[in-house]
């Protein structure tokens, strides 16, 4: 996609940028985006193991959901990426803070992925999708905006790292991933959502077979 015709970057963040940023980065464009003009999913990592793929078992878990894990390189967060992010979504609030750092205008628009999710679940009554995906995006922004509090546990918003882990701790990173970003998908889609204190459905488990793609444009009660 040309620059010129992006209208709207997310920017997902973690460490190393080879395990929970691109999984969020690929779910989202799979979830949120699905082929909507002028929609840029990008990640980078704070300490980036620069020109890496995605690990392996978390390509496994993209994969078997239906997402693509090809095509990835592995990119140091920079303030040029989150000054050019329309939202930004730390994988843990240290990301989101790392993030901040680097780009001070970028604050308000800076959330964890869980927060991000909760809050937008928080609001789903006043939202309204929209036919154009882009503007549907800002919309979620400004509501979660609209929206931030403290939290009791505010550990509840980190998504841990699995990496050097076994397989058990990237699956439980990827069903917490999934299960955010699902949810701000069905407020998008202008579907009922669950509790948001619990993020959504949950994730399939890496046996199952990979679900059919969603069309982004249609709004369904």
């Amino acid at each position: 996609m040309a620059e010129g015709d992006i209208r709207f970057r997310v920017l997902t963040v973690c460490t190393g940028n080879i395990c929970r940023s691109p999984a969020a980065e690929r779910l989202i464009r799979r979830v949120w985006v699905d082929g909507a003009p002028g929609v840029e999913v990008v990640s980078g990592g704070t300490h980036a193991m620069v020109g890496e793929p995605i690990q392996i078992s978390m390509a496994h878990l993209l994969e078997q959901s239906g997402a693509y894990s090809g095509e990835f390189c592995a990119q140091l967060l920079t303030p040029r990426l989150v000054e050019g992010a329309d939202l930004v979504l730390g994988m843990t609030r240290r990301h989101r803070a790392a993030a901040v750092a680097l780009g001070p205008a970028a604050t308000g628009r800076t959330f964890t992925l869980r927060e991000f999710a909760r809050l937008v679940a928080d609001g789903a009554a006043e939202f309204e999708p929209t036919e154009d995906r882009v503007e549907s995006l800002r919309r979620v922004v400004e509501l979660a905006g609209s929206r931030r509090r403290a939290v009791l546990d505010p550990a509840v918003d980190d998504i841990a790292d699995p990496y050097g882990r076994d397989f058990e701790a990237y699956h439980l990173a990827f069903t917490e991933i999934s299960r955010a970003v699902d949810l701000v998908g069905r407020v998008l889609e202008g579907l009922p959502v669950s509790d948001p204190r619990v993020v959504g459905p949950a994730a399939p488990s890496p046996e199952e077979a990979p679900p059919g793609r969603r069309s982004w444009g249609r709004r369904r009660r």
